[in-house]
């Protein structure tokens, strides 16, 4: 099941790097509805039912002799007389400690993967193998109709739209069994899962649109979509998961990046850590909307540094054949190149100078020849093998901010991207 844009919007002039630029650039991207025309990933309902044992992986499992073992979510056991025992962080998750005195911060990159659907192409499997090679965490964030079967979309009452509407495909059987393999690998492996919610509505009547109350709607569905796929699918073979969504998932992107604000308000009574839903930013340290995390995506150097692109395929591929997933052939070499080294001299500005994380969102699609994912590859292999690089999820960088001194994070926010200082005067 291959990804294509879909629905379009016009795209940003791309603009020069100015310092003026940066610090309005957010508010022009949000005018232009820039990202918005990303969207559609083309792969491949409010009741919810009664869940059945299992199907969240929180509760008790019969075992082959009849008796009920303990669940495991990785980070807390439940035991027989159901009360729980802590076990630590998750498989190698990131430790988070402050700063020292004079000490320069890790330069932190996240990958990022919206829909999180294993699909024909293997994509999911392919990251998370490439992850576990390169000694790197990645966040999958999860479209909550992938675990639910078609048949059964009239349980999605998406925001504004009629049941079981949706702007993306529902995954098949085949998919559905693929990606609870590829969730419960990833999860083992320490990588986080979040969410891309359900429908993929974007533009009139998308994310933007919503009240507070309707986004917790689009929430509540997707947890019950995720928690409930064995009652949905039918699925009697397959083990439950080795975690609970209602604890693992602390943040999510949304949309075409579209509804940040009335987001933010409805996410407060979840518990989530951060959001990843900005439209684009200037490439600093990060601070918090709302008392949680903003993770934007980033303005990286682009065309040897003529222009500032986002920090997602889709902004490459616009730029580069204007939309069309299948550009020009003789030009998918320059287009890959030129897509490593915007990523490289964003990755180069931080790591040496202000060492800001890098932010770095992706499809798991094939446009232009796969290009976008031999960039990937490429850049993975690039960064993460660097001292002091640290290849985390969104959930370990939210971790280590939440330990560092207030005013270390405002020195660190005060930094330009490359601006190498004196640590000892940052890090007090």
């Amino acid at each position: 099941m291959k990804s294509s844009p879909g629905r379009r919007r016009k795209a940003p002039a791309r603009r020069r790097p100015t310092r003026t630029h940066f610090v309005t650039l957010a508010a022009l991207l949000v005018v232009a509805s820039v990202v918005a025309g990303y969207l559609a990933l083309t792969r491949p309902d409010s009741t919810a039912p009664t869940a059945s044992a299992g199907d969240k992986g929180g509760g008790a499992t019969p075992s082959a002799t009849g008796t009920k073992e303990p669940a495991w979510d990785g980070k807390t056991k439940v035991l027989g007389d159901g009360s729980t025992s802590y076990t630590g962080p998750q498989k190698g998750e990131l430790k988070p400690v402050p700063l020292k005195p004079g000490e320069k911060p890790p330069q932190f990159v996240v990958f990022s993967w919206d829909g999180a659907l294993e699909g024909s192409d293997h994509l999911f499997s392919h990251y998370r193998e490439l992850a576990k090679e390169y000694n790197a965490h990645m966040t999958f964030f999860l479209t909550g109709i992938y675990l639910l079967p078609k048949d059964k979309k009239t349980q999605y009452h998406p925001p504004m739209h009629n049941p079981g509407d949706a702007a993306i495909d529902y995954a098949t059987d085949e998919h559905i069994r693929d990606t609870l393999e590829q969730l419960r690998l990833a999860y083992d492996q320490g990588n986080e899962i979040g969410t891309h919610f359900n429908g993929h509505f974007c533009g009139a009547k998308g994310g933007g649109d919503w009240s507070v109350e309707e986004w917790k709607s689009e929430i509540d569905q997707f947890y019950s979509f995720v928690e409930n796929w064995k009652t949905n699918t039918g699925f009697k073979d397959i083990a439950p998961l080795p975690f609970d969504f209602k604890k693992e998932v602390t943040g999510g992107r949304a949309p075409c990046l579209e509804g940040q604000p009335n987001l933010l308000k409805a996410i407060k009574s979840y518990g989530w850590r951060y959001d990843a839903s900005s439209p684009g930013d200037f490439q600093i340290w990060p601070a918090k909307k709302n008392g949680v995390w903003d993770f934007p995506l980033e303005m990286l150097p682009y065309e040897n540094g003529k222009y500032q692109g986002l920090s997602m395929d889709f902004n490459f591929l616009y730029n580069q054949s204007d939309g069309e997933t299948k550009g020009d052939p003789a030009k998918y070499p320059l287009w890959q190149q030129q897509t490593v080294d915007s990523y490289m001299s964003g990755f180069n500005r931080a790591y040496y100078g202000s060492r800001a994380p890098l932010f770095i969102g992706n499809h798991f699609e094939d446009w232009n020849g796969g290009i976008y994912m031999k960039s990937i590859d490429q850049v993975i292999k690039n960064v993460c093998t660097k001292k002091g690089v640290k290849c985390v999820s969104f959930k370990e960088l939210a971790d280590w901010m939440d330990v560092q001194k207030p005013e270390t994070l405002r020195a660190l926010r005060g930094l330009d991207p490359a601006q190498s200082p004196d640590w000892s005067s940052v890090v007090k």
